[in-house]
């Protein structure tokens, strides 16, 4: 018997994972790989509860989530999101049947159906016990990392599967090549594109690049990742952003291109302090600066999922529009070869367990921890909750 077999100190993980290292030692046979998603509406009648099931203990009122749902209504209803993950678990079904490897993919959502405690039920009457989960959000934060595994916990908790399931989840991939490598190829193509569209255009002072990601309450930005590694004022969330941004403008533009790191989806009161600035915002103040034109990059997002369409196709978009300036969005990861190959990678990287000097990693903040540090990505308005693939609280 392992030292970790006897030493369980994270909730429902396997015995590589059980005594809570940063990185895994010991290889592990998984018997399927967990595709957790956020879920969405599919239909006009599943908008409002899909809200409340996003906004459940947030005491946002009703009026407010008439707002969100005008978004989800202008496209009849039905979040991207859904076909999105199934494309992603169709694309990942190829990947691992082109190498060979034997991991079927389950899919349960957070929000909507199929939920994460279908996924289990589904796992459980296929005699599957070890689980390897990829999360379809590449940074750290509660929203995009803690949350996901309070709700492995609770999923494990509602169907009466733990004990019998055990689930751990690949690391936070924001600076892994297969989730950056799109981003390049998209910049450098968007760079392409405004030459084209503006002749003579000098990208070095009449281009900026705006990296765009989810803005999220500054209390919690702080908590992001781990205290002891003394991220500051935007915590993880905001370090592992501006460090892949950095990557991608250098890697596209030689670093000649300015950039800046911007928030988009703001949802809280006006009173409770969000990530700033906004795009919006920003992109207004760029005229102003000589900018003729912007490179608009999803880089906190793997999909098109509604926050893009909307948020940055249609009010972006907008305000470019209204400035004066040329805008060009790149594309999500979505199931982009590199990206599709990337997490198949990080899978076979915990089932393996190579080691950590051979994980790759674009920034130097990473690879980040298999197992999530203790008090991580805090929400300081719920505190801490069971979770899972991380050492409490």
């Amino acid at each position: 018997m392992t030292d970790a077999q006897t030493d369980q100190r994270v909730l429902g993980a396997t015995p590589a994972a059980a005594a809570g290292p940063e990185h895994v030692t010991e290889p592990t046979a998984y018997d399927a790989i967990l595709l957790a998603g956020f879920g969405g509406p599919e239909g006009q009648d599943d908008v409002i509860p899909f809200l409340r099931n996003v906004t459940r203990g947030r005491g946002i009122p009703e009026e407010r989530l008439e707002e969100v749902a005008h978004h989800y209504r202008h496209f009849g209803g039905v979040s991207p999101i859904n076909d999105q993950n199934r494309e992603l678990k169709a694309a990942l079904e190829a990947e691992l049947a082109e190498r060979g490897i034997d991991l079927p993919v389950l899919w349960g959502n957070r929000n909507w159906d199929p939920y994460l405690a279908d996924a289990l039920r589904e796992a459980d009457e296929r005699g599957f016990t070890k689980l390897i989960a990829i999360a379809t959000s590449a940074y750290s934060s509660y929203s995009s990392c803690r949350q996901y595994r309070e709700d492995f916990a609770g999923a494990l908790e509602a169907t009466g599967l733990d004990g019998r399931i055990q689930i751990d989840k690949v690391r936070q991939f924001f600076d892994h090549p297969g989730f950056v490598e799109p981003f390049i190829e998209g910049v450098k193509n968007a760079i392409g594109e405004l030459q084209q569209k503006l002749p003579g255009i000098d990208p070095a002072t009449e281009v900026r690049i705006l990296f765009s990601t989810h803005s999220i309450p500054s209390t919690d930005a702080a908590k992001s990742g781990p205290a002891e590694r003394g991220f500051g004022e935007g915590g993880a969330y905001a370090a592992q952003h501006l460090a892949v941004a950095e990557v991608v403008s250098h890697a596209a533009t030689g670093g000649t291109v300015g950039w800046d790191l911007v928030y988009q989806s703001r949802s809280g009161p006006p009173s409770m302090p969000w990530l700033e600035p906004d795009i919006n915002d920003r992109i207004a103040e760029l005229p102003a600066l000589g900018i003729k034109a912007v490179v608009i990059v999803p880089l906190g997002f793997v999909s098109d999922h509604m926050e893009v369409l909307w948020d940055l196709d249609n009010e972006a978009m907008e305000t470019s529009d209204e400035n004066g300036l040329v805008a060009v969005r790149v594309p999500t990861p979505g199931t982009h070869a590199a990206y599709v190959k990337g997490l198949v990678d990080l899978v076979l990287e915990r089932r393996d367990a190579v080691p950590v000097d051979q994980r790759p990693a674009m920034t130097s903040l990473g690879p980040w921890y298999d197992v999530c540090r203790p008090g991580c990505c805090e929400n300081v308005r719920l505190g801490f909750k069971p979770a899972a693939a991380g050492l409490a609280p």
